[in-house]
This record gives C-alpha cells, structure tokens and sequence, in this order.
C-alpha cells in the first residue's frame, strides 16, 4: 500500500539539529533513570549515540541499537513500577528516534522531534508525585531550547496527532507552543 502523504524537505542537517534538541531534553532526567538502575548504562548510551549523530557521526545501526536498549530499559523500570525511571529511559530512546525522523508530511512524524522532550517532562513530573506544573515548566524551558531549525522543521508537519495519554497531551502542549 502507498503512501500518498506529502513528502517534505528535510536534510541531513535538519536531522542533526532535531536529533540535537532531543539530546539537550533527554540529558537532563538520565539521573531520574539512574537513581533508580545506577548499574544499567542502556539510556545513558542512547543519549551517547543521539548525541555523536548530531554532532556529525552516521546514522548507523547504533542508533537503532541503543534506541532498542533503552526502550527495553523502559519497559524492565515500566514493570518494576518506576514509572518516572521508564519514562527517562523513553527520552532517551526517543533521541536516538529523532535521527529517524521521516520526510513525510504525517502528524505522528511529530513525535521525533519532540517526543524526547514528552517524555523527559513526564519523568520529572512523576518524579514530583505527578505533579502536572512540574511538567508544564519543563516544556516552558524546553521550548526555549528549541533552536530556529527545529521549530522551522517541526512547523512542516501537520500539528501533532490526539492520543498517546499524558505524554501524548505534552506532545500537543509543546507542539502548540512553538508554532
């Protein structure tokens, strides 16, 4: 089955520099993960090969390795019932996610850019007893952090899709905010 979206333009660049942004959102709750697992170096990685690719590396099968990693980091703390440490862990994932990002014009593209940001904030705000302005401050900062290319890319996609729960709802809140 084709796929009739759009396609845009998107270079190898823009894909740093998105891949950048997720980084810098994803770094700061490593601690949030590490706390929980100090002995378990699969987010940490991630973050480690999102941030090589940004800064010029290929995009090679590292990255969709760690991105595996963390993911599975993320799901191993989800279990455990350390929902703020799996949610650290999906930003990192996610950073490695934004170096994948696709040049169709698709709503759910949306989520590479910014899904790292999502998941950071969620992180923090259970950290803080699921307190919602913990959240909302963060995406207030993370969107500060947002450079002119990114917000240039993410404004040639659609708005982002409903759905996705609470991270799907900061998403949308970030999204809103930087177009």
């Amino acid at each position: 089955m084709a796929d009739d979206s759009p396609v845009i333009e998107l270079s190898r660049s823009d894909l740093r520099e998105v891949t950048g942004y997720a980084v810098a959102c994803a770094r700061p709750v490593l601690v949030v993960f590490e706390r929980d697992r100090p002995d378990d170096p699969r987010p940490r990685a991630a973050v480690d090969a999102a941030h090589a690719f940004a800064e010029g590396a290929e995009r090679t099968k590292v990255l969709r390795d760690s991105a595996w990693a963390a993911h599975r980091a993320a799901q191993d703390t989800r279990d455990a019932g350390r929902a703020a440490a799996s949610d650290a862990a999906r930003a990192a994932a996610s950073a490695c996610g934004a170096a994948f990002l696709h040049p169709l014009a698709k709503a759910t593209q949306v989520k590479h850019i910014l899904a790292s940001a999502a998941h950071a904030a969620r992180a923090l705000e259970l950290a803080a007893g699921d307190d919602p302005a913990v959240a909302a401050d963060h995406i207030a900062r993370l969107r500060v952090l947002a450079s002119p290319v990114v917000v240039d890319v993410l404004r040639r996609y659609p708005a982002a899709p409903p759905g996705g729960g609470r991270v799907g709802d900061l998403i949308r809140l970030l999204d809103a905010s930087l177009r």
